[in-house]
């Protein structure tokens, strides 16, 4: 069973059929949320939005594109809403004369799962929200470049620029973490 099947019983009048999506997508929803928001309860409120607002949006749900494109725009919009609304844009400034004498890329891979883990959510919480969202949708989700431009509204240079820059940006966080370790 896929997502038309219960999109067609919800459109039938059976609302309990809603539940399949808030299950098969709340951990990405609150993904995209805390990589804009930056804080979990704030993502927490988003995500709750954005499925209601999903939930009483869906007659105008087309399906031109999949369904989790459509909700991920939803939270996403939410998201950078809810960012305006808290007032609390994070912008990571790097200094152009950083001691670029990386750590090894071993040094990376000698840490356990759970320390790589740690990193790389403080990374994803160093960068700018508009970076840790493409980091997030591309690899995370394994959305394309054409999906991410859905989801965000954004034109697909914009999210290969951002891709880019993020990547960028993210090597730097890690190299000044392994480092400073």
């Amino acid at each position: 069973m896929d997502d038309d099947y219960y999109l067609d019983k919800i459109r039938k009048g059976n609302t309990s059929s809603y539940r399949y999506f808030v299950n098969k997508y709340k951990d990405m929803a609150f993904s995209i949320a805390v990589s804009v928001v930056k804080d979990e309860f704030a993502a927490e409120e988003v995500v709750q939005d954005a499925f209601l607002n999903a939930f009483n949006g869906l007659k105008s749900f087309n399906r031109q594109s999949k369904f989790s494109t459509w909700l991920y725009r939803i939270v996403t919009n939410e998201a950078f809403k809810r960012l305006k609304k808290m007032k609390k844009e994070q912008v990571v400034s790097f200094v152009d004369n950083y001691n670029h004498q990386a750590a090894d890329k071993s040094s990376f891979a000698s840490l356990n799962e759970d320390e790589q883990t740690y990193i790389i959510n403080e990374a994803l919480k160093r960068l700018s929200p508009n970076e840790s969202l493409v980091l997030r949708l591309f690899y995370l989700e394994e959305e394309s470049i054409k999906e991410v431009s859905q989801i965000t509204g954004w034109s697909e240079s914009k999210v290969k620029v951002t891709l880019h820059r993020a990547r960028k940006n993210m090597y730097l966080i890690f190299t000044e973490t392994l480092n400073f370790k």
